[in-house]
């Protein structure tokens, strides 16, 4: 497998005298809200294609954006469909890529489609790491799938990269190179509060960075605290350091919002954003900074840039704040609250306090260790015992 860097020079290359290529898998509400943002793009030079198994419900996915972007007269991209896919089959995911041979790939599947995990995990165990075999069921067959192809396409996954992305690479397999939201939503809850507190309106010349697992972007974004943690975090305005008041900053981040598959648009809007400075890097020769999490296979989140300006692209983790291995540090601590002890070896380890959590709250015992090889059993053996005999207490608290 090539590095992301790799791939962003020959994603240079292959486009100069054609259209970029975008495939998204999976068109649920993040797939929804991405394509019509891709759309809104007004973008000329830009083809997507959607995959997904029933072609009556993507052919009316796709007429709307098409319609609605076409009474803003933004309708300026192809779309394809290619239907039929299920994603449990890897032949088939094969099939569609080579059908299309995308340079972008967005993964926005669910192994569990149309819930929310967190409205089951939240209230029972406050931990999110539960869902790991669920969030990595169909990102392992999609990665094998490309690996299979030997595809260049960068791949930006959506479920649960802090430990997704990280536990594909410790199995030594393909692995996405981008994660997106968790960390990303945080950081521009931030930048809102910050301007808020500083009275600054022109939000995108704040500039954060900040190391942290996706515990506490919901954490944060709930209730406005750390969990009696520290964050690793550092604010600049214009190029300068502000001095702000941290906690009171965090306490701000509580703010009301959706709690059903409306708080996606945030999960589009960070594939949109790192589509955007990918192709600011290939296209542009610019440098662009981002936050993702499961950062070239790393545990937890991080700041990202992506480096256009020289004659070869360069993607990596910027240091310039922080060094790697604080970053880790912290990331690791927040993490281990999300319910995650280690990745290591293809090998996911549940914490002791989730274990004991998940068997107060549902009465089910969990295994402590989840290998590689196990994760389709496991993912099942959670989807039986616990979603489907939680969810209509689920989409009662949310009603």
């Amino acid at each position: 497998m090539k590095t992301t860097s790799e791939k962003l020079n020959i994603l240079r290359k292959e486009i100069r005298n054609r259209k970029v290529k975008i495939m998204i898998i999976g068109l649920g509400s993040v797939g929804n809200y991405l394509l019509d943002y891709l759309m809104s793009a007004s973008d000329e030079q830009m083809e997507i294609a959607v995959v997904g198994r029933n072609l009556e419900k993507l052919e009316s996915d796709v007429n709307i954006v098409k319609v609605a972007s076409l009474i803003r007269r933004q309708n300026k991209t192809k779309v394809t469909i290619i239907e039929g896919i299920d994603l449990n089959n890897i032949s088939l995911i094969e099939k569609a890529m080579v059908e299309f041979r995308p340079d972008i790939i967005v993964n926005s599947s669910r192994a569990y489609s149309g819930l929310k995990y967190g409205s089951i995990s939240w209230k029972n165990v406050r931990a999110y790491g539960i869902w790991s075999p669920l969030s990595i069921r169909y990102t392992k067959n999609i990665m094998q799938a490309y690996e299979n192809v030997n595809s260049n396409a960068i791949v930006i996954n959506t479920s649960y990269s802090d430990a997704v992305i990280p536990w594909l690479k410790t199995a030594g397999k393909a692995y996405p190179d981008f994660g997106s939201g968790n960390i990303n939503h945080l950081v521009y809850r931030f930048k809102m509060a910050t301007g808020q507190m500083l009275d600054i309106s022109d939000y995108w010349n704040i500039d954060i960075s900040l190391a942290v697992a996706h515990f506490h972007d919901v954490c944060i974004s709930k209730e406005g605290h750390t969990e009696g943690k520290e964050l690793l975090i550092d604010i600049s305005y214009k190029g300068e350091k502000v001095d702000v008041d941290i906690q009171k900053m965090i306490s701000y981040c509580a703010i009301p919002m959706p709690v059903d598959a409306k708080r996606n648009m945030m999960n589009a809007s960070s594939n949109f954003e790192i589509i955007q400075a990918i192709l600011a890097a290939v296209r542009k020769n610019r440098k662009i900074k981002i936050h993702c999490p499961g950062a070239f296979g790393e545990i937890g989140g991080y700041p990202v840039v992506i480096d256009g300006t020289g004659e070869d692209i360069k993607a990596y983790i910027d240091e310039s704040v922080f060094d790697i291995s604080t970053m880790r540090a912290k990331n690791r601590e927040s993490i281990y609250l999300d319910g995650i002890e280690d990745i290591n070896e293809g090998t996911l380890t549940y914490t002791d306090e989730l274990l004991m959590k998940v068997k107060k709250a549902f009465d089910v015992d969990l295994v402590k260790k989840v290998p590689f090889d196990k994760i389709d059993e496991v993912a099942a053996y959670i989807i039986s015992e616990i979603i489907e005999k939680n969810i209509s207490d689920s989409i009662e608290t949310k009603i």
